[in-house]
């Protein structure tokens, strides 16, 4: 018997080519299944054979369970308190096992164990085709289309069958069965048919492999995509940059007479491609995101991550392109959120702050308004500014002496130190966001300001919000949201 075994792993083994554990794992469920057979219930056996000897032995065992949660499944659990008087050493988790009697191999219905054997061996040679076409790292795959599945195109590339989603498909592309269609590799998928390799011919990152294989120079280093934003089907916008002063990036991307833009914009349905200068000074790359378009100036925010951009009404149209294509598209491509904005509206945003900020200094240094026209011509924004700023700048203001300079420090301090502590004192009050776990004192004090106080307040918001408060990834601001909301349920 234990010789019979070891002779037909070997067999087997050299058959199908598979390794002899996997041929040893499917006889094993073989011989649990023919052992299970013996109970009425629903049995957790499990058959474990020598590698070696050929022998085996079969066990019934049940999961070891906390008291508290009780029998789930009578047949294959044990409560913790039963099962140390078997095992003192058990702990919840383990198993305790008894030994069954073992069953002739002949025996076993010799369909159920060759069905189980193949299965076994059909998944061990799926499972290392895909591991090879893993390794091989290929990112653009070409194939063709074996059939349509609701929708999602099922495409043949070699051993491995990969699947086209309807969703990752440029829009109105209309591919159909026999198709040589080439996409993106964007992800090994587990569903019931076991591993699937998932196709995508809208993803930003296809149009930049596409770019690598028509331009060598990319290839060999001597060029680099940075980035890369896409309305597939319709326009995309690559962001390039040159590593050698002798290239022209843009010029090389596209190509003698276009060939190599063409095509690029031919595999991808005449996607329009827009081809661009990366800069590491974000508002240059920007002003180059957001070509064809002229800009004249540009307001960036820091804290929101966010740019004014102005334009004149000559130029709005383009900026914005159609549907707000194009500031779209170059939003997604610098990661900026961009506003586009003209001369009038910039103009009137700016008296508008300037009038607002002037309130807020006579306000807060009780001080007369040429004084305060002086430090917003010269740039201030803030009390801070006036309370910590190198003492010699502010004299270097034409008009400012030494005591007006002292007289201004001294009341923009005050002024702060008493923003301080009415903020502490709020906090007191409204002390509960405290309790709840991932919540500092400082983003406290960043909530109040949005008048947000109670947990109520907090649980209303939604990640997003709550990250661009706080500065928080969207994951941790997201695990506050939940806490925040616990109470509604209990």
């Amino acid at each position: 018997m234990s010789r019979e075994i070891l002779m037909l792993v070997d067999a087997l083994a050299r058959e199908k080519n598979v390794a002899r554990e996997v041929i040893f794992e499917a006889l094993e469920s073989a011989l649990a299944f023919a052992m299970k057979k013996r109970f009425k219930e629903d049995a957790d056996i499990r058959v474990l054979i020598d590698r070696n000897l050929g022998k085996y032995e079969g066990f019934r065992r049940w999961l070891v369970v906390p008291d508290e949660d009780g029998l789930q499944e009578p047949d294959r659990q044990e409560l913790l308190s039963e099962a140390k008087e078997i095992d003192s050493n058990i702990n919840v988790g383990g198993y305790i096992e008894e030994p069954l009697d073992p069953v002739e191999f002949g025996r076993i219905s010799a369909q159920t164990a060759k069905q189980a054997i193949l299965q076994k061996i059909r998944d061990a040679e799926k499972e290392q085709i895909l591991n090879d076409f893993l390794e091989k790292n290929d990112k653009i795959l070409s194939g063709m289309i074996k059939r349509i599945d609701k929708g999602d195109a099922l495409i043949d590339i070699g051993k491995i069958e990969a699947r086209l989603p309807r969703s990752e498909m440029i829009p109105k592309e209309n591919l159909r069965m026999g198709d040589r269609v080439r996409a993106l590799f964007l992800r090994v998928e587990n569903n019931i048919r076991g591993k699937q390799v998932i196709l995508s011919r809208t993803s930003p990152d296809f149009i930049k492999y596409l770019f690598e294989n028509e331009v060598p120079e990319i290839e060999q280093g001597l060029l680099e995509i940075k980035a890369a934003a896409r309305d597939p089907g319709i326009r995309a916008k690559v962001a390039i940059i040159a590593y050698d002063k002798r290239i022209d990036p843009i010029g090389t991307c596209v190509g003698m007479r276009g060939l190599r833009v063409t095509a690029v914009r031919n595999e991808l349905g005449g996607e329009q491609v827009d081809i661009v200068l990366w800069s590491e000074d974000p508002a240059q790359f920007v002003v180059s995101a957001l070509s064809p378009a002229n800009v004249i100036s540009i307001i960036v925010d820091e804290d929101s991550h966010s740019m004014d951009v102005v334009v004149d009404d000559e130029n709005l149209p383009k900026a914005i392109g159609s549907k707000g294509q194009n500031v779209r598209l170059a939003s997604d491509l610098t990661g900026w959120k961009i506003n586009i904005i003209t001369s009038e509206e910039s103009l009137n945003r700016h008296q508008i702050e300037r009038r607002s900020l002037r309130d807020d200094f006579i306000k807060k240094l009780e001080i007369d308004e040429f004084i305060v026209d002086k430090l917003i011509d010269e740039g201030f924004t803030g009390i801070e500014e006036i309370a910590y700023i190198p003492l010699q700048e502010l004299l270097d203001i034409n008009g400012f002496d030494e005591n007006i300079v002292n007289e201004l420090r001294s009341k923009a301090r005050n002024s702060l130190l008493t923003e301080a502590i009415v903020k502490e004192e709020n906090l007191e009050i409204e002390s509960e966001l405290l309790h709840i776990n991932g919540v500092s004192k400082d983003m406290v004090l960043k909530l109040s300001e949005r008048k947000i106080f109670t947990k109520n307040d907090l649980a209303e918001l939604d990640a997003i919000e709550l990250s661009e408060i706080s500065g928080l990834n969207t994951d941790e601001a997201a695990d506050i949201i939940i806490s925040a909301r616990a109470h509604w349920f209990e």
